[in-house]
Parts: C-alpha cells; sequence; structure tokens
C-alpha cells in the first residue's frame, strides 16, 4: 500500500517543488497539504500571503488544505499545543508521514524529527541535501514560477520584495545569500508549476515595512468557485 503523506505546506517554492517530486514517487500518495495561518492578519505565517491565495494554490494542486490557525503573537508553547492537537487527528484520519521543504537545516530537521516520536508518522524530507545552487535553476528550468512575498532586510535589499523567482533574480542576488534563501533571507508565493493544473493569476500590490521585514503584497486576479478547507 502506498504511504498516506500530508505536506507541509509554506505557499513557497521548497513546499512546491516537494510536491512535485513526491509525486513522482510511486510508495507515496501525497492526500493533502497542511499550512499555519495567523488567525489576526489571516496570512500565511511568515511568508504574509494571503489566505484567498492559499486556497486557491491548493485547488490548482487538486489537494485538500488543512489550515491551523495560530495567535500573533504566537509562542513556542501555543505552536506547539496547536500542532500536537493537529498531529492526534492526524493519528485518526491514519497519515503515514508529514513531508517538509527543509533544504539542508539541521536543527530544524532535528525538531521536526523530534516532535513526532513515538505518534506513528514519519517525517519525510524530499528536498533534502540537495545543492541549492542547483535546485533554484532546475525549479525556474522545471517551470516553477513564483514572487518574493518576504525579504529579510538584514541579509538582502528591500528592493527584491514582489520579483519575480527566476535566472535573472538568481544572477543578482549576493554571493552570502543562499538562492533558496534557506536562511530565512527572503520567502515566496508560487503562481505556476508543474504541481498545478493551472496558473494563478496575481498583481503586486504595496511593499511594505513590518516587524523587522519587507513584505510584497500579492493580490488574487480571479476568484472563484468553493475549495476544499479542513
Amino acid at each position: 500500500m502506498k504511504k498516506r503523506v500530508l505536506l507541509s505546506w509554506s505557499s513557497g517554492k521548497d513546499s512546491a517543488w516537494a510536491l512535485h517530486l513526491l509525486r513522482q514517487q510511486r510508495e507515496i500518495e501525497v492526500v493533502g497539504l497542511f499550512t499555519t495561518v495567523n488567525q489576526v492578519h489571516d496570512r500565511v505565517a511568515m511568508h504574509a500571503v494571503r489566505r484567498e491565495l492559499l486556497v486557491l494554490q491548493a485547488h490548482r494542486a487538486g489537494l485538500p488544505l488543512d489550515i491551523i490557525e495560530i495567535p500573533s503573537p504566537c509562542s513556542n508553547a501555543d505552536y506547539e499545543a496547536r500542532m500536537s492537537m493537529f498531529v492526534a487527528r492526524c493519528q485518526q484520519r491514519e497519515i503515514d508521514c508529514f513531508a517538509f521543504g527543509d533544504l539542508y537545516l539541521e536543527d530544524i530537521r532535528e525538531y521536526r524529527e523530534q516532535k513526532l516520536v513515538g505518534c506513528g508518522i514519519e517525517a519525510l524530507f524530499p528536498l533534502w541535501g540537495m545543492p541549492t545552487a542547483t535546485l533554484c535553476r532546475e525549479m525556474v528550468e522545471g517551470r516553477l514560477q513564483a514572487r518574493l512575498t518576504c525579504i529579510d532586510p538584514r541579509q538582502l535589499s528591500a528592493q527584491f520584495a514582489g520579483r519575480e523567482f527566476n535566472h535573472a533574480l538568481l544572477d543578482e542576488l549576493p554571493t552570502d545569500v543562499d538562492p533558496c534563501g534557506e536562511n530565512g533571507e527572503f520567502h515566496s508565493f508560487v503562481f505556476a508549476g508543474p504541481m498545478f493544473d493551472g496558473d494563478i493569476e496575481i498583481t503586486v500590490g504595496a511593499v511594505v515595512q513590518r516587524d523587522g521585514f519587507v513584505f510584497a503584497d500579492l493580490l488574487p486576479i480571479e476568484t472563484s468557485g468553493k475549495f476544499n478547507v479542513a
């Protein structure tokens, strides 16, 4: 039997590419996505992507979406309590694995694995160890299209906010910035790619600075239908 997998979905390129790769594995069936959303701003945590766009992504991916609402600000204790409740629900649903788009940060991987110990759910990391200088180009050449939604101005110029993730952008990144943004330099929103059955039409709205980060507000152009959100 295939392993029933839920994918941690950030709305960005790494989780989207993880979905693309997981679907190529015969022993795995991705049965849904899960995402944490800020209750106050109704946006994806850190990426600041509107819930409406998140739901459109799940629709384009053809997968149900579990939204885990978290308070703002959110303490680690609050976060872990809500995730523990979600894990318990997933046990009842006979989920075999959680998949994550992490690339090489050992402490993040260890944290995820430790929180799943003893629950019967395995952690998968389909992108783990892939050289990011190569992976970023593979994504672009593989028809993934994304825009940068969040910039850490301590690591990367705010001028990159809202820009498309493409070869031109990668060529302009400073040499000390990871080209996949794995150290938090930037976060993204995917609006097209082989993991979707159609593109998501968006426009770039206001660029604002808040809580030490720079955010580009992406706005949906199309809004239609009711999509499966758990």
